[in-house]
């Protein structure tokens, strides 16, 4: 069947990319750093990255609409090929600069900015075609996917970074988003009809409450997220054990996203997903909250376990929200939203972050941040409940007018 041998070309393609990412990822601020003697450096390509995909609503609102085929979406990992080849190029030749870093970080988000949800509607697009559920299922594996590269990616990085091969990590980087462009060329097009209207984020969202209450649970989640990475950062350096902190959570974390993985799709099939996914954000905001309470590396690996396969429930719950409720371009529209409020979230809560923790310290930023996410989504999960009562009544009202009611 054509529709599934293109899903999973586009799961592929997704994967590579994002694994050769978390591998970068390591390699990355040590070449700046080495090339350029700046620390402050180091940071210049991920925090010019997000600058686009922050301004993304008002500039890419047909952009967007344009990657709508495996071919268009290839022509975009090309420019974010060529995007991150400069840097190992220019510090090759001794020309890294930060104002190179700007430009490469600038257009990396442009990219982006479109291939992110590009990608997206187009493996939703292609779920329709292939069966009735099947979009969730191949947004889930994907989202899984990313997360079995957030685990092993960093190890693998690191290993290779330990034998000289950092400037090596940025062109397999390069290659594998090149691999992923082609992996999709087989994808057909998904076209509007000439002349339909190009909706934005916002007019996506009208009549739709329930994709709006998951964004902002999602969106606390990030902007919180801070307390988790850099508070246990800050633990394990404080205590003079580096890096054991945020290992024990991240690889917890990990391990408990891929088990979530496995089994959201039974869960999203039998609970309403605004509930679902306040109830799962409430979760995380508990464990992290555990987290700072008591701060030990076996305590803090199984919270972390918890709150990942939690988040990854919620996540595809979101994802059920948005597939069941749209098509075409205004799904590409939601999935750009989604994105904007994943990297907005993130980028203001890291902004935030430092000054938090030195100010309250690392464990009441944990608690505090913890019992913000938990508040924020049981505020969600009752605002939600009229939503959910409406949806049983029409659908009721629907069963018996069909004839199926009891």
């Amino acid at each position: 069947m054509r529709a599934r041998s293109e899903a999973l070309a586009l799961l592929a393609g997704s994967g590579v990319a994002d694994l050769a990412l978390r591998m970068t990822q390591v390699a990355l601020p040590l070449v700046i750093l080495h090339e350029t003697g700046s620390i402050a450096a180091t940071g210049l390509v991920g925090g010019a990255s997000g600058v686009p995909v922050l301004l993304s609503p008002w500039w890419a609102r047909r952009a967007r609409q344009w990657v709508d085929s495996g071919p268009r979406l290839a022509v975009v990992a090309a420019i974010q090929a060529l995007a991150l080849a400069a840097v190992p190029v220019a510090a090759t030749l001794g020309l890294l600069t930060p104002e190179l870093l700007v430009v490469s970080g600038l257009l990396l988000g442009c990219g982006e900015a479109l291939s992110t949800p590009g990608r997206s509607a187009l493996l939703a697009d292609t779920g329709d075609r292939w069966g009735e559920g099947k979009a969730v299922v191949l947004l889930t594996w994907q989202d899984g996917l990313r997360r079995i590269g957030m685990m092993v990616g960093p190890f693998i990085g690191a290993f290779a970074v330990s034998t000289g091969l950092t400037n090596g990590l940025l062109w397999v980087e390069a290659v594998a988003v090149v691999a992923a462009g082609l992996l999709a060329c087989s994808v057909k097009a998904e076209r509007a009809p000439a002349g339909a209207a190009t909706p934005s984020i916002r007019a996506s969202l009208r009549g739709r409450p329930d994709v709006l209450y998951g964004w902002i649970v999602r969106g606390t989640g990030c902007v919180t997220w801070f307390a988790f990475t850099l508070g246990l950062s800050v633990i394990g350096a404080q205590r003079g054990e580096p890096g054991v902190y945020l290992a024990a959570g991240m690889t917890g974390y990990g391990v408990g996203s891929v088990i979530g993985t496995a089994i959201s799709l039974a869960v999203v099939r039998r609970l309403p997903p605004v509930p679902l996914a306040a109830m799962a954000w409430a979760f995380m905001g508990l464990c992290w909250t555990a987290m700072g309470l008591w701060t030990h590396p076996a305590f803090i690996a199984l919270m972390g376990g918890l709150s990942g396969t939690t988040v990854v429930l919620g996540i595809a719950a979101i994802s059920v929200l948005i597939t069941r409720s749209s098509a075409g371009a205004e799904r590409r529209a939601l999935l750009s939203g989604q994105t904007v409020v994943v990297n907005a979230g993130s980028s203001a809560g890291m902004l935030a972050g430092g000054p938090i923790i030195a100010a309250a310290g690392a464990e009441h930023a944990l608690v505090g941040a913890g019992l913000l996410t938990t508040l924020v989504a049981l505020v969600i999960l009752v605002k939600a409940r009229p939503l959910q009562c409406d949806t049983a009544d029409h659908v009721r009202d629907r069963d018996h007018h069909t004839g199926r009611a009891a």
